[in-house]
């Protein structure tokens, strides 16, 4: 039970309520807890928990059994799936990231890219929506290249974990969920859903929900078993009604066919979209197609009268690992790919995973993935991110060796949390004259925020005078007339750096006018007093940090431009001979120097569904087990003024009176307005504790302790009769 410091008791622990706007269980006896709960000022005095050792009340299939930790999973079944309840959903596995515009968009690109992910039976590490310790994860994020990620499995409805949709979402990338049925049982549960207009609608009516309620944009629907021929009659009338609802429901969503049965019902992968199955692709957004095509195929469906107009919805499937008889696959994909463009196709690359599971180290991840994609990128088109201002980028990947804020290491262990990665760059390796090289990697030895930064390195040959640019972005961000930059960057000795900026005039982007524009880190920054933004950041100048970082500012003034090109220039600073280089980029920022910098006081920090468990470890105050708070927290603040938000706890009194307070100790990142505490080693009870959540601005300037949250929890035994 929780008790208030107004004695108002709430249940925690009670039957929950159906309510549309809440993503996931609270467990409470009235639906509308948790709304008022945050509605509480944040002087509330508190909350009291006695301590009970019952069995943990939470959803096993989304809460790891023995440490609470939250988790996403998949549907296994027909059953499971028509049984499914917004109420009952996984909060945590709501995305907390809106899918972002991109130029071009989806609608105007006309070869695109798909990648479906499969990997060694899914939900592996990214399963944990607040991360995970993982020495050498697999993560993707070339996300410049793609338009769609499916995230595959072999489960009945496979919904994609949190993680990946959040990242790919910051990039502009599509988000599609699989539903398959196969074999023997995946033909029963068909000619169950498939018998009549009422029960396909079910099935169609739950998938709209969950892609809706999770924050993902649609389906890759793969039939893989024979059909009756009522049921296929069905499953066109299925796919049709589907497709419309979740345009409805869901702005720029998709629902994809994979090149499966036939009209007739028959499963008969055709590796084509011909007359017998073009009734699904008439139905639906696009068609997936089986991976043994030939160039013949390729040829005789360019001039195909059923595909006329729609070219760019037929996604020619490319199996990574090369199983049966394919054109490419593993580091010969790029030769599929050619062929693929010279027809004018869309391509859908199955299981790119295969640089990450054929490889013994794991820790060569990095090199076995930019190669691979290194190779296909002559055939693969950049996608440039178009947002407002601020633009801000530490080109975080979602994991590394630890975790840093502004240069210094916040913890020092291995992770992995998709959730963290930032926008990231473009990778590649190219060639000077004069055997000269640069390239550009992701590298976790060191990072200004986040488990990595982008290294860019290569030989500058002595024959080489003119400054090498190296290209870091390219993106479509309309500038203001006063625009404030930052670059924060440790270079090796011997080289000069400046940031080169291309700009666009917004109003006539199409023409390409292009004006090069070359901030110096020394030229002066306006000091505007009366602007806030203005005021602070400059206090972020001109420093150089005891880790090496230097911060370099400067301010643009121009009208009408946007940004769509940002590089940075390497000189050589001596004699002409070969000079290696090296230049580690930590972040860049780019922030209208017209706004005040917003801060938003804190509304709310709600503490539910304690589980209190004994855990390894001793305590001070006893040579028992140790006492383990875990404890989900949720919180009002608006999530597009924060990167992350900072939970710590500290212990305010125990049983001893005469030990004073204790520090903020931080418990983690959140990533959204919901965290869960698992594992949090107490002192014996009785105690009081404090929760505290601190906002970590996108700008990186401190938020007043003023605008955190806080929540005091009492904890003690329970009474003895």
């Amino acid at each position: 039970m929780a008790l208030t410091g107004d004695g108002n008791q709430l249940s925690l622990r009670g039957e929950a309520g159906e309510d549309p706007n809440v993503g996931g269980k609270t467990d409470t006896s009235d639906s509308s807890w948790l709304e008022s709960c945050l509605d509480q000022p944040m002087d509330l005095s508190g909350v009291h928990e006695v301590i009970n050792y019952l069995p943990s009340p939470l959803s096993a299939k989304h809460y790891d059994a023995d440490t609470t930790e939250p988790i996403s999973c998949g549907l296994q079944s027909l059953e499971e799936l028509l049984s499914w309840k917004r109420s009952e959903a996984n909060p945590f596995n709501v995305a907390a990231v809106p899918l972002a515009p991109r130029e071009p968009p989806l609608a105007r690109s006309l070869r695109r890219t798909l990648v479906s992910h499969d990997m060694m039976g899914g939900y592996l590490d990214d399963r944990f929506a607040q991360g995970t310790n993982a020495e050498a994860p697999y993560a993707f994020y070339h996300w410049q290249y793609i338009d769609i990620f499916n995230y595959f499995t072999h489960n009945m409805v496979t919904i994609p974990p949190a993680v990946w949709t959040n990242a790919a979402h910051k990039h502009g990338v599509v988000v599609l969920g699989t539903f398959i049925t196969e074999w023997t049982d995946g033909a029963t549960a068909c000619e169950a859903f498939l018998k009549e207009e009422e029960s396909y609608r079910a099935v169609a009516d739950k998938l709209v929900q969950i892609s809706h309620c999770y924050g993902f944009d649609g389906w890759l629907i793969n039939i893989e078993n024979s059909l009756s021929e009522v049921a296929v009659k069905n499953a066109l009338l299925f796919l049709r009604y589907l497709t419309d609802q979740l345009h409805e429901r869901v702005p720029g969503s998709l629902v994809l066919w994979y090149d499966s049965v036939i009209e007739n019902g028959k499963l008969t992968w055709q590796n084509e979209l011909n007359q017998s199955n073009r009734m699904f692709f008439d139905a639906c957004d696009g068609f997936f197609t089986n991976y043994n095509w030939t160039e013949q195929n390729l040829e005789w469906m360019r001039d195909y009268s059923g595909i006329q107009g729609r070219q760019a919805d037929v996604y020619i499937g490319v199996d990574v690992f090369a199983r049966g008889k394919v054109v490419g696959g593993m580091l010969e994909t790029n030769k599929a790919l050619e062929i693929i463009r010279k027809h004018g196709f869309s391509t859908a690359i199955f299981a790119p995973g295969w640089v990450y599971e054929t490889l013994n180290d794991k820790t060569e991840f990095r090199k076995n993935q930019d190669k691979f994609w290194a190779l296909l990128s002559d055939y693969l088109y950049i996608h440039q991110p178009a947002s407002l201002l601020p633009f801000i980028s530490s080109f975080c990947q979602g994991f590394g060796k630890a975790i840093y804020w502004r240069g210094q290491r916040e913890a020092n262990r291995s992770w992995f949390n998709l959730s963290a990665q930032e926008i990231q760059p473009l990778y590649y390796r190219t060639e000077l004259e004069g055997q000269g090289w640069l390239s550009s990697h992701g590298c976790p030895e060191d990072a200004w925020n986040g488990g990595c930064s982008l290294l860019l390195d290569g030989l500058i040959p002595a024959t080489h005078t003119s400054p090498v640019c190296a290209k870091i972005l390219s993106l479509h961000v309309p500038l203001a007339s006063k625009t404030l930059v930052t670059l924060i960057y440790k270079p090796s000795t011997g080289i000069k750096v400046s940031l080169e900026m291309k700009t666009t005039d917004a109003r006539l982007c199409t023409h390409m006018d292009v004006r090069d524009v070359k901030p110096s880190s020394g030229s002066p920054v306006v000091r505007d007093e009366g602007l806030q933004l203005v005021s602070q950041f400059t206090q972020l100048c001109g420093n150089s940090s005891p880790d090496g970082w230097t911060v370099g500012c400067s301010q643009l003034e121009l009208h009408g431009c946007a940004l769509r090109e940002v590089c940075l220039s390497i000189q050589r600073d001596g004699p002409p001979q070969d000079t290696p280089f090296s230049c580690r980029v930590g972040e860049i920022m780019l922030l209208d120097a017209g706004l005040q910098v917003p801060t938003e006081p804190f509304q709310g920090l709600c503490i539910y569904d304690v589980v209190w468990l004994r855990g390894a470890g001793t305590s001070p105050e006893s040579p028992s087990p140790c006492l383990h708070l875990n404890a989900t927290l949720r919180w009002k603040y608006p999530t597009e003024l924060a990167r992350h938000f900072r939970v710590y706890w500290r212990r305010l009194r125990g049983p001893d009176p005469r030990i004073p307070p204790g520090e903020l100790v931080l418990v983690g990142r959140a990533y959204s307005n919901l965290f869960r505490v698992t594992e949090l080693a107490l002192p014996e009870p009785p105690g009081l504790l404090e929760l505290v959540v601190e906002p970590v601005s996108r700008q990186g300037l401190p938020v007043p302790e003023n605008h955190w949250g806080r929540r005091s929890l009492s904890y003690t035994e329970p009474l003895t009769q």
